[in-house]
């Protein structure tokens, strides 16, 4: 034991303890450029470094409260699949798996659906959470897409999915692969209802997830330097035994080759939102400037409602 363990009061010691995922809670070295960043003034900037423009991973209730007017929003039940419905274990049981990423994101699973508004405008936005195994689809995340498509059709508004996710949940097994045809039918259902199904792609968006809804948006969105496609490039590269173009599956990559329509800054994000919902939605644009997206920033997050 050090000599500063003993002389520390425990308010400093907590200031500067690191949190169990390994997130230090006072200073964040960013991935981009290596520079070291204040924790709260990261979180105001959204998570995005202001040196390069590094965009880091967001929680999902911070997501949720970015996106929607004045971080209001109202969360969506969803209803509890089977637990453990293969009785899985490999190191330990899928059911303490479950337990721990539950206890370590205080959500039930790797996807969160909420209703607000954006730009004054009503909208579903569903949320996966890589925090919780990796934002891996199992039964769960199928019900949530489910009951997002579901509140969107009943409220005649858009549904937004922000996808996060390393692929589908091998503990969960052939259930895990079923849920991407589940998914597809909940975007059918949004076809269906002439509603707009809006995909932001966020870092990472690979395996079942890209092969399913992520990549059936009528307008995909992505986020800057965001890693979308279904194997990695690594694996890709071990495979064709070749190097593969710079920035290959990086969204900036997609978007040249015609698999984003466009690359948006996550501060500006809402504001693109509210425009492509009016004219989606055929309500007309708003307070537009050139290109015909709004010109206003987004303001200071606040707190979601209870």
């Amino acid at each position: 034991m050090s000599w500063l363990s003993n002389l520390a009061p425990p308010g400093i010691k907590n200031l500067f303890k690191r949190h169990d995922d390994g997130a230090d809670p006072l200073w964040v070295k960013c991935g981009g450029c290596g520079e070291m960043l204040f924790g709260q003034d990261l979180e105001a900037a959204l998570n995005v470094c202001k040196s390069c423009g590094h965009h880091m991973r967001m929680q999902a209730d911070q997501r949720l409260a970015s996106v929607f007017d004045d971080a209001r929003f109202n969360p969506v039940a969803i209803p509890e699949p089977p637990l453990d419905p293969l009785q899985f274990k490999d190191e330990k049981k899928y059911t303490d798996r479950l337990r721990d990423a539950r206890r370590k994101t205080n959500h039930q699973d790797a996807m969160l659906v909420a209703v607000g508004k954006i730009e004054g405008e009503t909208a579903v936005a569903a949320v996966q959470d890589f925090d919780f195994m990796g934002g891996s689809m199992g039964m769960a995340l199928g019900e949530s897409l489910i009951r997002a498509a579901e509140t969107a059709v009943g409220a005649e508004a858009p549904l937004i999915v922000f996808t996060a996710s390393g692929g589908a949940r091998m503990q969960e097994g052939i259930l895990s692969l079923m849920q991407m045809p589940r998914t597809t039918i909940a975007v059918q259902m949004m076809r269906e209802a002439g509603l707009p199904y809006i995909v932001v792609l966020t870092h990472p968006t690979t395996g079942g997830v890209t092969a399913s809804y992520a990549m059936l948006g009528d307008v995909h969105i992505a986020e800057p330097g965001a890693l979308i496609g279904f194997a990695g490039p690594r694996v890709i590269e071990q495979t064709i035994r070749e190097k593969l173009p710079e920035g290959f599956q990086r969204s900036e990559f997609l978007k040249d080759k015609g698999m984003v329509d466009i690359v948006v800054p996550r501060g500006e994000l809402r504001a693109r939102l509210g425009s492509l919902i009016r004219v989606l939605m055929k309500k007309g644009a708003r307070g537009a400037g050139a290109n015909g997206f709004p010109a206003n920033d987004i303001g200071p997050v606040g707190r979601a409602a209870e």
